[in-house]
């Protein structure tokens, strides 16, 4: 962790809860809920956005969705992130407010990530000089990331209803791993890790057991991970935008089968 970041709570709650239910044959049983929670974001006391979440990790994903949104840059940049539930809400301090705050507020794009998620601005633009080059990979890479999260998708085991997204090592190490009601709020609960702790995602490979969207597409790319597998499908707008910032797509991958959509040329049958 850098030794100038922010102060920050630790105000990660409960996940899971507990109701009882009848089932087909009438029978009593006591089942897991997953918690979701309402967390408004006030960037410099300017209401952002609310997000649904579990709830687990609101720093991580207050520090990721503002980064990935273009509303910081930096680290650095940021003073405090101090969450409230109380209030249902974070409040986060900047060093130096965000001079085109309006500007970028005004263009707001509904996304169709779980629970509708929300992209500000022109975030394509800010990704024109980005340059991302997919590695070579082979079959044998898509299985041991597949192999090395086997233990993980715990509340998902245990209650359903979320998506879990993981940064890997090409060997299968997994060096984060975050389940939520949302892939887009997953994703940004890694950013914000990755930013957090000054991890590249250079040498990485991005997880997510939700369809890889647009959404998806883009800020694996503003976190410059060059591979990204999913064990659901993918749209022709995200396979798009990966072929232009040159991103490998890996989708449909549970147990051996998997696609590769992009990447096809790094792709080597390997085992």
């Amino acid at each position: 962790m850098a030794d100038s970041g922010p102060i920050m709570t630790d105000e990660g709650i409960n996940s899971l809860h507990s109701t009882q239910v009848i089932d087909e044959h009438g029978q009593a049983r006591e089942m897991s809920l997953t918690g979701e929670r309402p967390l408004t974001i006030y960037l410099d006391k300017k209401e952002i956005v609310t997000l649904m979440t579990m709830g687990t990790q609101p720093e991580l994903l207050t520090l990721g969705y503002l980064r990935n949104q273009g509303l910081i840059q930096a680290l650095g940049d940021i003073v405090a992130i101090q969450v409230d539930w109380d209030v249902e809400a974070v409040a986060v301090t900047t060093r130096h407010q965000q001079p085109d705050i309006e500007q970028i507020l005004s263009k707001r794009t509904v996304t169709s990530g779980c629970g509708q998620g929300t992209m500000f601005g022109n975030v394509m633009a800010s990704l024109e000089k980005v340059t991302i080059t997919c590695p070579e990979f082979t079959a044998d890479t898509i299985y041991q990331v597949l192999d090395g999260l086997a233990e993980y998708n715990k509340v998902y085991k245990q209650a359903g209803a979320v998506h879990g997204c993981a940064l890997c090592s090409c060997s299968g190490h997994v060096n984060v791993f975050v389940e939520d009601v949302g892939r887009h709020n997953a994703v940004d609960a890694i950013s914000g890790w990755m930013l957090l702790n000054e991890i590249s995602g250079a040498d990485k490979v991005f997880y997510t057991t939700g369809r890889l969207t647009s959404e998806m597409v883009i800020k694996v790319a503003q976190m410059q991970v060059p591979l990204l597998l999913s064990r659901s499908g993918i749209t022709e707008m995200g396979l798009s935008i990966a072929q232009k910032m040159g991103i490998g797509l890996v989708a449909r991958a549970k147990g051996k089968h998997f696609l590769v959509f992009n990447g096809l040329e790094q792709y080597k049958n390997k085992f």
